[in-house]
């Protein structure tokens, strides 16, 4: 497998742990459990749910993957940057959430995931922690990019809120999501260092 397609794979994968941790810490109703057939129709929408979120969490990654790759074959600079500004902001229009602070922190979470992506595709490796580790030789090297593109995807959250507005479901979500997030990656640096 070549370095584009194993950190794909290893972030399609973390998009996916991450998803199942938000919607699987929702507890089922007794409902679930008295009639029949619920199970089956919860497990279906629960499916459906886990790729939407998955499709959503991984937009941004997949694009700084793609830019990274292109940029690691001498594309020009200029375009990569302009076709990564053309689909965030017709992504985020798709979804209702057009706004320039949200568009502007949502690329800078990008730059930061390209310049991650960039270092894993020059380093050498036969899995994509062994990538990681040769990117990245020592944990606190690690370490400062996880805590650069946290703090970068809290930006993304806090220009979300102010989007969408305050709200105690949208507030639950946001904090599911960064701890299902902390956990995955503090579960890698673990693996790897």
């Amino acid at each position: 497998m070549d370095k584009y397609e194993m950190i794909l794979t290893a972030e399609r994968q973390f998009a996916r742990e991450v998803t199942l941790g938000v919607i699987v810490s929702r507890p089922l109703s007794v409902w679930h459990y008295l009639i029949p057939g619920m199970f089956i129709i919860d497990f279906l929408r629960r499916n459906s749910a886990i790729r939407e979120y998955s499709k959503h969490f991984m937009f941004p990654r997949k694009l700084a993957i793609d830019a990274a790759r292109d940029l690691s074959m001498d594309y020009d600079t200029g375009s990569v940057h302009s076709r990564i500004d053309s689909e965030t902001t017709h992504w985020l229009t798709s979804l209702n959430l057009y706004s320039e602070k949200l568009i502007s922190t949502q690329k800078a979470a990008i730059d930061v995931l390209i310049a991650h992506y960039e270092k894993l595709l020059m380093a050498e490796g036969e899995s994509y922690y062994e990538l990681i580790q040769n990117a990245y030789p020592s944990r606190t090297l690690y370490e400062n990019h996880i805590n650069q593109l946290t703090e970068a995807e809290n930006e993304v959250d806090r220009a979300l809120v102010e989007k969408l507005g305050e709200s105690d479901v949208l507030k639950e979500k946001l904090q599911l999501e960064a701890q299902q997030v902390t956990l995955r990656r503090r579960k890698i640096l673990e693996d790897i260092f």
